[in-house]
């Protein structure tokens, strides 16, 4: 099975016909998801994948990309790409050919370049446009807090304040149906083989340098073949925390249904944040899924393939975010 994060559907498709249609053989998981997250990666989905999209506080597009390995545990992963546009390409590599887990910023770029991958510019006229807009709009809104000028009605420079009370609330950058953030993906063989991977660009507006979750083992994604994988999208910088996928998996490894397991991953996070959009996918070793989630203005939605049904072997599956406040705030474990 492959099922991915949003209503991405062609990087589902490009992924099922790469696993459906191949004749078997460890890897073919790994080419499923680089296969398809690059799709997505080339089509800008959402344009919070790829290149010409979110563009930071200076202007400029930076990517994420993680892929795992369930059988090895192995990992690679890029952070704060800036010149190559193929990201999830680039953390395959990191994979096969380092023996490190994740490259970071300009010597990430650099790694890439001896690996044969070309520069180019991650900005387009439309990604600038978001900007220049965002910049006549005195800079709002931006992920700065106790610092001056009021970042409220100001775009800097800053400077720390030496007292504040922090009342910043995140609403503003409400992520959902129409302002989607990263494609995650698992890719399952009928031996139980499975790779999950994430690539993003980030946020729109954030501060020079910032990492999400995609990129963060454990974060976004993670796998294990003995137990399934889970995959996340959402508000990585809270997300992060807590690393809800090695949760969710970890919750399988206990005994927990795949549902269960969805639910006590976004558990942990409520327990400490009652306002974010977050949704986990989980999927244990023999396909069986299920998802959860908050925000997201009610719903989320996200991509299956599968033979489970054979007249819709690729759909749209979408859910309601029902959790409550009270469910949110539950002890995990």
């Amino acid at each position: 099975m492959v099922i991915n994060t949003w209503d991405y559907p062609e990087a589902n498709t490009k992924a099922w016909s790469v696993l459906n249609l191949s004749k078997g053989g460890l890897g073919q998981t790994l080419n499923a998801v680089v296969e398809g997250i690059s799709e997505c990666e080339r089509l800008q989905c959402g344009k919070a994948v790829g290149y010409g999209g979110c563009p930071d506080e200076q202007g400029d597009t930076s990517l994420d990309a993680l892929v795992m390995d369930g059988r090895t545990m192995e990992i690679g992963a890029v952070a704060d790409l800036r010149r190559i546009r193929s990201a999830i390409k680039v953390a395959r590599h990191v994979l096969e050919h380092t023996k490190h887990t994740l490259l970071v910023g300009d010597a990430a770029d650099d790694f890439a370049n001896e690996m044969g991958f070309q520069n180019e510019t991650l900005n387009t006229s439309e990604s600038m446009e978001f900007w220049m807009k965002w910049r006549a709009n005195n800079c709002q809104p931006n992920f700065r807090k106790n610092v001056h000028p009021d970042p409220k009605v100001s775009c800097g420079p800053y400077s720390p304040l030496t007292s504040w009370k922090d009342d910043i609330s995140r609403s503003e950058y409400e992520i959902g149906p129409n302002n989607h953030d990263t494609i995650t993906m698992i890719a399952i063989d009928e031996e139980s083989n499975i790779h999950v991977g994430a690539s993003t660009n980030g946020l729109k507006y954030t501060i020079p340098g910032r990492v999400g979750d995609s990129s963060i083992p454990g974060g976004g994604t993670y796998a294990d073949n003995d137990v399934g994988a889970a995959i996340t999208t959402g508000d990585g910088d809270i997300m992060m925390r807590f690393l809800p996928s090695l949760l969710a998996v970890e919750a399988l490894r206990a005994g927990r249904t795949p549902a269960e397991a969805s639910r006590l991953a976004l558990r942990r996070i409520g327990k400490y944040e009652s306002k974010f959009d977050g949704a986990v996918v989980v999927v244990n070793r023999l396909g069986q899924y299920a998802v959860t989630c908050h925000g997201f203005e009610g719903e989320f939605s996200y991509m299956v393939s599968s033979p489970a049904l054979p007249d819709r072997p690729m759909r749209k599956e979408t859910i309601k975010c029902t959790m409550s406040k009270e469910e949110l705030e539950a002890s995990s474990f």
